[in-house]
């Protein structure tokens, strides 16, 4: 069966400083977007569809789409303000895309087949999709989802507090809730979360995490035009708020709706979260080559 990759591309990057999913880290001027659509092709998937906001095409042309082989079947679509339902409108003073769940959502005419999801920003390295895309071509229901859970302690950075999703698994591997932790940091007496009224907790290094790294059914598309609606309803006024991809799962599986394998990797993620995180950034690269995991030229065979 054939898997899609759905990159999404549309962030601001306003801790970052620009445009992170643009960003040249490899040593022949690469992004780590693209370490995830060669790793992606590896892995036998058949097309890549990128998520960007319109006033971002020409430069997202020029620095991602023009340096692929052009064997590789692309598609681009936009995420705007206005993709809303009937009966809604932008609220004055809305300036942020509505979240990465409505990013999904605005590919539902371009996908047909089950899909991965990635973060443009996020190295995810090459095992993790091939466990996705596995899983989706062997899966037998439209009704059933995955996730890679990555490891909380190979998720964070090193220059900054990140935000992640806990998961908690039951005994079959199978989602149980997602829930977020936001300003997520390693301190000298461990690793540290910080709620929503402002206590500090402890959290294990341990603790399965979700990168924003999921399998879907189309199936997906269809509640999430049925999730999106509510969800305007509920927040249209909150100029701010997101209607996010670990939100809409945890919903799904909460009200028994879908169930979603966990695929455990011990795999370490890295990514360009805050600025400082480029020259880091740069060094994994490095490394992965040294270690004969990418060609120095990443598409001079392929």
């Amino acid at each position: 069966m054939s898997v899609s990759l759905l990159v999404l591309a549309a962030g601001m990057g306003s801790r970052y400083g620009g445009l992170k999913q643009c960003d040249a880290l490899g040593p022949s001027g690469e992004t780590l977007l693209e370490y995830a659509i060669f790793d992606a092709m590896r892995a036998g998937f058949k097309q890549v569809v990128f998520v960007i906001r319109l006033e971002f095409e020409k430069d997202f042309r020029v620095k991602i789409l023009d340096r692929l082989p052009q064997k590789i079947r692309t598609a681009l679509v936009f995420q705007g303000l206005e993709d809303l339902p009937p009966k809604f409108s932008v609220p004055q003073g809305r300036l942020k895309p509505w979240g990465t769940a409505h990013a999904v959502l605005a590919a539902r005419d371009v996908i047909r087949n089950p899909f991965v999801v990635i973060n443009a920003d996020d190295y995810y390295g090459p095992q993790p999709l091939r466990l996705l895309g596995d899983f989706l071509r062997q899966n037998k229901s439209d009704a059933r989802f995955a996730l890679v859970g990555f490891r909380l302690a190979n998720t964070l950075s090193a220059h900054g507090a990140v935000s992640r999703g806990v998961c908690k698994v039951n005994l079959w591997n199978r989602l149980q809730s997602l829930t977020e932790h936001r300003h997520i940091e390693r301190t000298r007496s461990g690793i540290v979360s910080v709620d929503k009224d402002g206590n500090r907790n402890s959290i294990s290094g341990r603790a399965i995490t979700s990168m924003n790294l999921f399998g879907f059914t189309p199936l997906y598309f269809e509640r999430l035009k049925e999730q999106f609606p509510e969800f305007l309803r509920d927040h249209s006024k909150d100029l701010k708020a997101e209607f996010a991809l670990p939100t809409s799962v945890n919903a799904l599986v909460a009200d028994g709706q879908v169930s979603l394998n966990v695929l455990k990797t011990r795999a370490s993620w890295f990514g360009v979260t805050h600025a400082e995180d480029r020259e880091s950034a740069r060094k994994e690269i490095a490394l992965r080559i040294a270690r004969g995991l990418y060609p120095k030229c990443l598409w001079s065979d392929f």
